[in-house]
This record gives structure tokens, C-alpha cells and sequence, in this order.
């Protein structure tokens, strides 16, 4: 049995699932309770306010330098997955760090419209309220997308990755992986 390695600190493991609850609850009590929702937008712009520093100083696999690729490594690595010749990367691959990109700049807008509606000068703007709600929705289809790519990266690398992001534990590379 190939052995195991540590990949996921506890910062980016608690950063994700902490944003998959803030934006579970934001979300589900947008309509019920803007005491609650709002509580849930301030976390998850806090959660990324963290994330954004952990990206620059944080461990190996938590940095942006090992996971932000050029636009054309991620078409390449998209088209491998179209071929079924995609390769298993210990930390995040080019596709994942590009979704990991974009769920942050998505989350941060999103706190950040939430929080600038309820302030003075754009609380009730129209286009403030507008932007808020598709960034939400966009979200939501992001997630689904990121939730798509896990389970089809999970499948077909024979790796529990959401497991891997609860324990922070991988199997070791082998001789075809990407380290």
C-alpha cells in the first residue's frame, strides 16, 4: 500500500470547510434572517481576509505560488481531462488552483457588496443589491462546478479528496504524479 502524506494544514482545512458553512448559511437564510445572514457574510469575509494571507506565508501547498498557473496550463490541463490523460497533483491542480481563484475573488465580492449595502451611502442602491445577488447566484453555480471537478478528479485518480480535506492526508506520489 502506498504511503500517506500530510498536504492540507489545518488553516486551509478550516478555511474551507468554514467557507462551505458560511456560505451554507448565507445562502439558507438570506430570506429568514438578515441577523444571521449577515453574521454568515461577515465570516466568510473574514475567513477570506485570512485566506489571502495564508495564500502568501502559509504552508507548501496553501501558497498561491504553488497553485496560481498560467491561463494556458490550466486549458492544457482541462484539455487532458477531455482526453482522460490528466495528471494527479499532490496539492491542487491547475484547474482546481483556477477554481480556487475564482471562488475567492467571487466570495470576497460577495461579502464585500453585502457589507457596502448596509452601509449610509449605498444602502438600498439598486445596483449594489443587483451586483449582491448575482455574485450570489454565480457562486452557487461555481460551487457546483467545484463540487463536479472533485468528484470527478476523486474518481478518477481513485483519491478521497473531499476525505483529504477533512484529514489533510494524501497517498504519496508515484512516478506519474506531479509533486
Amino acid at each position: 500500500m502506498a504511503g500517506i502524506v500530510k498536504v492540507w494544514d489545518p488553516v486551509v482545512r478550516v478555511f474551507h470547510w468554514g467557507l462551505v458553512l458560511s456560505f451554507a448559511v448565507a445562502w439558507l437564510s438570506a430570506d429568514q434572517s438578515k441577523t444571521l445572514h449577515h453574521w454568515a457574510g461577515y465570516a466568510a469575509g473574514a475567513l477570506i481576509a485570512l485566506r489571502l494571507v495564508w495564500g502568501l506565508l502559509g504552508t507548501r501547498y496553501a501558497r498561491f505560488s504553488q497553485f496560481v498557473h498560467h491561463p494556458s496550463k490550466v486549458l492544457g490541463y482541462l484539455r487532458d481531462i477531455v482526453t482522460g490523460k490528466e495528471s494527479r497533483y499532490l496539492g491542487h491542480n491547475p484547474a482546481g488552483g483556477a477554481m480556487i481563484v475564482a471562488l475567492i475573488l467571487t466570495m470576497g465580492s460577495l461579502a464585500f457588496t453585502g457589507w457596502l449595502s448596509q452601509t449610509d451611502q449605498f444602502f438600498g442602491v439598486g445596483w449594489v443589491e443587483d451586483g449582491h445577488k448575482l455574485l450570489a447566484k454565480l457562486l452557487l453555480v461555481l460551487v457546483v462546478v467545484h463540487i463536479g471537478g472533485v468528484v470527478l478528479a476523486s474518481l478518477r485518480h481513485r483519491e478521497n479528496l473531499p476525505w483529504a480535506m477533512i484529514t489533510g492526508w494524501k497517498r504519496e506520489t508515484g512516478p506519474e504524479d506531479i509533486a
